[in-house]
């Protein structure tokens, strides 16, 4: 019992000095899943960066949870109900999100992850134009608290590793929760959706 517990402890203290920190960086492209208040949907850039933990937990795996500050929403346009008028604009929501992946790697340098993300809304606005008209319409206040305050999804994506310190990352995640909240939307659930590619930095 004593080497047991002496084993658990030596892989504990292995595992702990093996643990590495760093900050990541990078580009998001993100959408929305289909809302019926809006005649068409596109894709917005935005940015996601944030510090990350990686830990060994097995030979050929780790376990990487992320703090982030991570941009979504969309391009849209819609017709004005009475005007007739088309309307562009895009939606802007930030989110702070705390993706934890598991990652597999495949060669000390390559590595493929999945795992939850979950985020909490800090700033929605939007900035639209009348297209018919050309009149620029002034970006709306933060209106953060007519949504879901909470999103849930879950990443999937890859990452390698130039050096020991510097690599390249992609991920995709899906939301599963609405962005709206009950009763605030009269079609079908509308979720985030966005693909973010960008730079690591291990200590």
């Amino acid at each position: 019992m004593k080497k047991l517990f002496l084993g658990a402890a030596v892989a504990m203290s292995s595992l702990a000095f093996a643990q590495q920190f760093g900050v990541k960086g990078g580009l998001n492209v993100s959408s929305l899943s289909k809302d019926a208040n809006l005649s068409e949907q596109g894709s917005k850039i935005g940015f996601n960066a944030g510090v990350f933990m990686n830990a060994p937990i097995a030979e050929s795996f780790s376990i990487q949870p992320e703090l982030l500050y991570s941009q979504y929403g969309e391009k849209y346009d819609y017709i004005m109900p009475i005007t007739g008028d088309r309307i562009s604009g895009s939606s802007h929501l930030d989110y702070v999100t705390v993706p934890v992946m598991l990652q597999y790697n495949v060669t000390p340098s390559f590595y493929m992850e999945a795992g939850p993300e979950l985020g909490l809304l800090v700033s929605a606005k939007d900035k639209a134009k009348n297209e018919t008209t050309g009149q620029t319409i002034a970006e709306s206040g933060n209106y953060k608290d007519d949504l879901n305050g909470f999103n849930v999804g879950v990443g999937l994506g890859a990452g390698y590793y130039f050096t020991p310190n510097i690599g390249i990352t992609a991920r995709y995640v899906a939301g599963f929760t609405d962005i709206y909240k009950d009763g605030m939307n009269s079609g079908d659930a509308v979720k985030n959706n966005v693909f973010q590619a960008g730079l690591a930095y291990k200590f």
